[in-house]
């Protein structure tokens, strides 16, 4: 009986472990589908983010195609005299001067479709943002349209289908730039360097007006790319730019530096080599009748020793305001009297070391060493050239002893700079930094151009702490320039670029260094 009992108790307990068995393939097999779901949400999150992504860098490589094209050194320039250009689309230094309802565009169709702006056809990607953005239709404007060069060489370019290059208007940025209460749709945009640092305006640097603004002023323009990839994922992102100028000085007979030698500061030092072949000559290379003063200064206490170093006279010819020193006939000293007038910018440490910078960023060959030469120069830039100048800068102290080239471009030095007049500079040079030029040789080359000496940094580098520049200094032993030809000419030609029609500019160092991006945003499009 006892046996009996035991034997239904365990009948009875039959079937518990299937019972578990099965919830925990119920428990395991909703962890499965859980884990599927969400290796599924994560892959489509996946994707859409890579979608999108896409659809953003296409857009972004757009605007930076425009960009670049609008630089006159990029060989697809939309300015030069290749075919599928706008020679007049830009002034001949390079800097825009758009009308308020001109509007560019670069398409960049995929093999087999139509990229068409102003068409009704939502498959040929119309622009529907224009006409909100600027407060009249894209029909009555005058449109101009050039291919994108994103497929050179046969190879797939980025998915965006056209960039469109326009003015900027307080309207089109809805922003209130001169604060008078009113976004104005008419007035197009300028970029003032000088004001960069006004507290009083909205918009620091920009200013609205219906008239072109005198230099260092710039047009604004704005550059809106839209993308589309295949799959539909669109995106537009859109940039304002201006061009980036070297201008220190209110144009003096259409001209943006004030002097051949410009001393920028107080307290000059300046001792003139004295050798009788060595001049600072103001009077224009490329227009004989024209010029600017040979030696300009900031502060009027420096006249004095100035004109007490500059001898002898006939060396110092310019085209002055006022001859201030003529003590005998045939003495051609001329100097600014009041002296030079310079842009805010360069004429404090901050403002013109921030320049300085700007110039460092764009450069096209940046020299870190304590102390360079010419080989550092020859062997970093090895194709420069009269139709290829560069913009070089060098941080720290460069010596051009023994150096017999030709730089063609902007030369930007922030510690000494010894030079010697073997070498030969077409363009613009500018010390900024210690703020000494210094030379003790005898050689046959010398500077056509400009040249600029300003120090906003002291003996260790530090920026100077206050709101006026150190002292700058030009020195010149005897035997310096001895050979006739040597000295520093005024030659506007390659200085504000486009001499004689080439393209592009000999020498150019003012031509724009880049087009520096003020804001960049992406702009929301209706489903």
């Amino acid at each position: 009986m006892v046996q009996n009992k035991q034997t239904w108790g365990r009948k009875a307990e039959s079937g518990a472990a299937l019972l578990i068995a099965i919830f925990a393939l119920l428990l395991i097999s909703v962890i499965a589908i859980a884990l599927v779901v969400t290796s599924g949400t994560d892959a489509a999150l996946g994707g859409n983010y890579r979608t999108s992504a896409g659809a953003y860098f296409a857009a972004a490589a757009g605007l930076e195609e425009a960009r670049g094209r609008l630089l006159w050194k990029n060989p697809d320039y939309l300015n030069n005299n290749k075919p599928n250009s706008f020679p007049t689309l830009l002034s001949p230094n390079g800097l825009p001067t758009w009308g308020l309802t001109q509007v560019f565009y670069i398409i960049n169709p995929a093999a087999g479709e139509t990229v068409n702006p102003l068409s009704a056809n939502p498959a040929d990607y119309p622009d529907s943002e224009y006409q909100p953005e600027f407060g009249w239709p894209l029909a009555g404007t005058t449109v101009n349209q050039i291919p994108s060069v994103s497929g050179a060489a046969g190879l797939p370019g980025p998915s965006y289908k056209w960039v469109r290059i326009t003015p900027a208007t307080e309207w089109s940025l809805q922003m209130d730039v001169d604060g008078d209460g009113n976004k104005d749709h008419t007035a197009v945009l300028y970029y003032d360097p000088a004001h960069v640092d006004s507290s009083n305006r909205p918009a620091p640097g920009l200013i609205a007006s219906l008239v072109p603004i005198p230099a260092p002023a710039v047009q604004a323009l704005e550059i809106t790319s839209l993308a589309v990839l295949p799959n539909g994922a669109r995106r537009m992102l859109q940039y304002v730019v201006v061009p980036l100028i070297v201008v220190p000085g209110a144009p003096n007979n259409g001209y943006p530096f004030p002097a051949a030698l410009t001393l920028d500061g107080s307290g000059v030092q300046f001792s003139a080599p004295g050798a009788p072949n060595y001049k600072v000559d103001g009077q224009d290379a490329s227009n004989a009748t024209a010029g600017v003063a040979s030696i300009g200064y900031t502060n009027t206490a420096d006249l004095a020793t100035i004109t007490a170093q500059a001898t002898p006279n006939p060396n110092y010819p310019g085209s002055p305001i006022v001859p201030v020193n003529k003590p005998s006939p045939g003495s051609f000293l001329y100097l600014n009297n009041p002296p030079v007038s310079l842009q805010q910018t360069w004429q404090t440490p901050k403002t013109l070391d921030a320049l300085a910078q700007d110039i460092t960023s764009t450069a096209d060959v940046v020299i870190n060493k304590t102390s360079a030469n010419g080989s550092d120069i020859s062997n970093s830039a090895p194709t420069m050239s009269a139709t290829n100048p560069m913009t070089i800068v060098v941080n720290g102290d460069l010596s051009l002893t023994g150096w017999h080239n030709t730089g063609y471009g902007l030369l930007l030095v922030t510690g000494v700079l010894n030079y010697d007049p073997d070498a030969s500079w077409n363009g613009l040079v500018l010390v900024i930094g210690q703020g000494v030029f210094y030379s003790s040789k005898n050689g046959t080359g010398g500077i056509q151009g400009a040249v600029l000496v300003a120090k906003t940094r002291d003996g260790s580098g530090i920026l100077l702490n206050s709101t006026t520049l150190g002292i700058p200094t030009f020195e010149g032993q005897p035997s310096y320039g001895s050979s006739p030809g040597t000295g520093i000419k005024y030659n506007s030609c390659v200085i504000l670029g486009g001499c004689n029609g080439t393209n592009p500019p000999i020498g150019g160092a003012a031509g724009p260094l880049t087009y520096k991006v003020l804001s960049f945003h992406e702009i929301a499009l209706a489903n």
